[in-house]
Parts: C-alpha cells; sequence; structure tokens
C-alpha cells in the first residue's frame, strides 16, 4: 500500500511539474500570436487592393508585355510549402503537409521541385521522396518582406527562365485563435481567375465574410512605359503574396500552439485531480487497514 501511494504522489509530481512547463508555452505562444496576428491583419488592406488594381489591369492589359503574365504548358511545375520549424503545434503541420501532396497533384503529369519554409515541412517531404530545391527556416523574430525575398526570386526568376511552368504555395489562412485553414493558391502565372479566387480569399478573410469584389475597368497611361511599370508591379505582388502567406503561416502557428498547450494544461489538471482522488483512497485504505491490525492486536492481547 505504501509503495502504491508513493508511486501516485511521483506520478503527480511529475505531471504537477509539466503542467507547468505547458502553462508557460501557453503564454508564451499567446503573447507572439497577439503580434503575428497584428501584422497578418494590418497588410490584408494593402494586399486586397493590390490584388484589385493588378485585375483590373490585367483586364486591359496585353498579356505578352510581361513573362509573368504569359501562361505556358507546365513542364515542370514549383511548389512553396509553409510550416512550423517546431511541433506541440496541434495537427497544423500534419494538415498543412497533406494539403501540399493535394497540391503537388495540380501540376499533373509534370515533375516539380518544392521549396520548404519550416523545418516541419522539410522533414516531412524529404520522407516522402520530394525533390527540395531549398529550404528556409522561419524567422526567430516576427517576420518583414526581406525574410521573403530569396524565395520570391527563386520563383520569380525561375519561371521568367522558363525553368518552371506554374508556382503554387500551401501555406494556413488564420481565420481565429481556435480555426486555421490549409490553403493552396497560384502565384506564377499572374492570371484574372486566379487573382479574383485569391482577392475573395482576402476579402472574406478582412470582413470575416465572403463577399463577391466589383471590378471596375478603366483606361491607363503607362509612363514611362508598360513594360517598366510592369515590371515594378508585378514582382512586387509576387513578393506580397509570399509575404502574406508567411504572416498567415505565422499566425496560425502560434494560434494552435497556444490552443494545443491550453489544452495540455486542461489535460494535466484533470489527471492530477484523478491521481489526487486515487491518492486520497489509498491513503485512506492504508489508515483504515493500520486501524484494523491494531484494534486486532489489541484484542488478541487482551
Amino acid at each position: 500500500m505504501a509503495q502504491a501511494t508513493r508511486e501516485l504522489k511521483r506520478r503527480i509530481k511529475g505531471i504537477a511539474s509539466t503542467k507547468k512547463v505547458t502553462k508557460a508555452m501557453e503564454l508564451v505562444a499567446a503573447s507572439k500570436m497577439r503580434r503575428a496576428v497584428q501584422a497578418a491583419v494590418a497588410t490584408r488592406d494593402y494586399s486586397l487592393r493590390a490584388w484589385e488594381l493588378l485585375t483590373n489591369l490585367a483586364e486591359v492589359t496585353d498579356a505578352n508585355l510581361h513573362p509573368l503574365l504569359t501562361r505556358r504548358t507546365v513542364k515542370r511545375g514549383l511548389l512553396i510549402v509553409f510550416t512550423s520549424d517546431r511541433g506541440l503545434a496541434g495537427g497544423l503541420n500534419t494538415q498543412v503537409i497533406r494539403q501540399a501532396l493535394e497540391a503537388a497533384k495540380g501540376f499533373g503529369p509534370a515533375p516539380y521541385d518544392v521549396i520548404t519554409v519550416g523545418q516541419k515541412g522539410q522533414d516531412a517531404l524529404v520522407r516522402s521522396g520530394l525533390s527540395l530545391v531549398a529550404t528556409f527556416k522561419n524567422p526567430a523574430r516576427q517576420p518583414t518582406l526581406a525574410d521573403i525575398l530569396p524565395i520570391a526570386r527563386i520563383a520569380i526568376d525561375g519561371y521568367i527562365k522558363g525553368q518552371y511552368d506554374r508556382v503554387l504555395i500551401v501555406a494556413t489562412d488564420y481565420l481565429s485563435p481556435i480555426s486555421q485553414k490549409p490553403n493552396q493558391r497560384a502565384v506564377l502565372p499572374i492570371s484574372r481567375q486566379d487573382l479574383r479566387a485569391s482577392i475573395e480569399a482576402i476579402g472574406s478573410r478582412a470582413n470575416g465574410q465572403k463577399q463577391p469584389t466589383e471590378f471596375e475597368l478603366t483606361e491607363y497611361l503607362f509612363e514611362p512605359t508598360a513594360d517598366e511599370v510592369l515590371e515594378a508591379m508585378l514582382v512586387r505582388l509576387v513578393e506580397v503574396q509570399l509575404y502574406q502567406a508567411m504572416l498567415e503561416a505565422t499566425a496560425s502557428e502560434h494560434a494552435s500552439r497556444m490552443v494545443a498547450m491550453r489544452n495540455a494544461t486542461d489535460a494535466a489538471t484533470d489527471l492530477i485531480d484523478e491521481l489526487t482522488l486515487d491518492f486520497n483512497k489509498a491513503r485512506q485504505a492504508g489508515i483504515t487497514q493500520d486501524l484494523a491490525e491494531i484494534s486486532a492486536s489489541r484484542a488478541a492481547l487482551e
């Protein structure tokens, strides 16, 4: 009996220590989530307006004016996947990897390369046997546009040179602290259909509901030339889209980890309560047994 109570006390102490760790991780994740969500939400309106402007330009501009607008038969694709570097984030990374493998089917029979942002995605896709051309770690601080430039350069240069004919990104969209949705979007080539889909997705997250967007076509006067204007705008737009994906993924990671650690803390509390009850029962049983033995010994002496 004494051994059983000692074992229960040991387990309660160990779980209590784990509870302190999960609670601390929950608080840290909550703090990081607030900053990440503020950054992601703050750039949504900018992304939305940029997409709307480009859609209007695409409606009135010749697609042959810039190679990023040119659609080609897909001979090779590029898949960019955003995950976290660390685990303990619930099923977030598993859902992203599943979405990435599903998105890869969009290339059809064509081969494709993969760029991963985050250690978890790198490890999982390497195990799946995919061809990784580059891997990046998530920044330890809040992401900035500079963090996404090397990835954007690989995608843009590869598409302009004809190395890739289609570029897709897979990341999680932050909806709420308890809801993050893995999603895939086409980055290149820039098409009217993909632009409209992206605008609706950004608009639904910014407004809290999915609303159709009205497009007003106007005539544009390009100065100095259409080529130079499109060169600056299209490249910046691809960079902004990748930057927004990283911000959304960062916010989703911290939110998912906060919820996961909160659930772990609650589970530890429930388990401690159950073990404490078992400990009290075992201790009471031991006391009752000791009293019974004392009474029996006294009766025997009398």
